[in-house]
């Protein structure tokens, strides 16, 4: 069976590997985005995709649309005839896939949660976001919907108590590449979703990188998992500048007070239910350091 492989993030990266690891399975062609600036100094950069696929040897494209003539030709022609054409795998690819492509091709799509709970963008982050206790991997056809179409395999891991983004990623990266290798050799049948349990999982705002003390303390803990390391939970300070949070513990205390103070050398922020101590902070264009040593340096900041 011929493959093409359409996909963006470290997280499709790493399911790329997986799949360029199986003879039968190699990919013909990968197609990803085009570079973009990136970082303080706006460098042109490349999707990891595109950092893998070079990596791999695997030849690779970089359309500014996936769903134009010279795109949809190169993914036709890696089919072995008119009556075998490609499969094309899909994980995280970030744009939209239009007629006629999704019906000129099958297409497999590598999607990181239990559907129909968190359809979208973000379910990794959203499932710990929400305290979720289980998440996982499911494979889909590709259709018009926003990660509607029938799955065909689904397999659930638990998301443990401390699990950040970073340690839940690459078990569900492991996951999905095993899955799609079992779509791809056993073709099992598709089962349409259930209309009941669907959710959405947005992409991730600066409203949701923003710690608010309103909020819980267990709340706001799984924020900080959720979005670590990759894009990072922020507290706005006085000064106009945020402090970033890249580790938190809630504790069932009471807080003397809202917002943040220093109590037997912690760093906590008191919020409507509970203390979150902050265990590892990112004071603005510094690095990063534990709670301890930034009160010791900085002491407590306003907010």
């Amino acid at each position: 069976m011929s493959t093409v492989f359409l996909g963006t993030s470290e997280f499709a990266a790493a399911v790329l590997e997986r799949l360029a690891q199986s003879e039968r399975h190699r990919p013909l062609l990968v197609l990803t985005r085009p570079d973009r600036p990136a970082g303080r100094g706006r460098r042109l950069t490349s999707p990891p995709v595109a950092a893998k696929a070079r990596a791999l040897g695997l030849p690779l494209a970089q359309p500014q649309s996936v769903n134009e003539e010279p795109a949809t030709q190169a993914i036709a022609s890696c089919g072995r005839g008119p009556g075998e054409p490609a499969t094309v795998v899909v994980c995280a690819f970030g744009a939209l896939i239009k007629e006629p492509l999704l019906s000129q091709q099958p297409m497999l799509n590598v999607h990181p949660s239990l559907l129909p709970r968190w359809r979208g963008a973000a379910p990794v982050e959203r499932a710990i976001m929400a305290g979720d206790e289980r998440t996982g991997v499911s494979i889909m056809r590709l259709t018009e919907g926003l990660d509607s179409g029938p799955v065909c395999l689904v397999e659930s891991i638990p998301i443990e108590p401390r699990d950040t983004y970073g340690t839940l990623a690459p078990r569900l990266q492991a996951l999905g590449g095993e899955l799609l290798l079992r779509a791809l050799d056993e073709s099992p049948p598709f089962v349409e979703q259930p209309q009941e349990g669907v959710t959405y999982a947005e992409k991730i705002g600066s409203d949701d990188r923003t710690l608010d003390p309103a909020a819980s303390a267990t709340g706001l803990e799984r924020v900080v998992r959720a979005l670590t390391p990759h894009v990072g939970a922020r507290l706005p300070l006085a000064d106009g500048t945020m402090l970033g949070v890249r580790d938190a513990l809630a504790r069932d205390a009471t807080p003397l007070r809202s917002g943040l103070y220093e109590r037997e050398g912690r760093l906590l922020l008191g919020c409507r239910e509970g203390e979150l101590e902050l265990l590892e902070v990112q004071p603005a264009g510094g690095r990063a350091m534990d709670g301890a040593a930034y009160l010791r340096g900085h002491g407590v900041p306003a907010r």
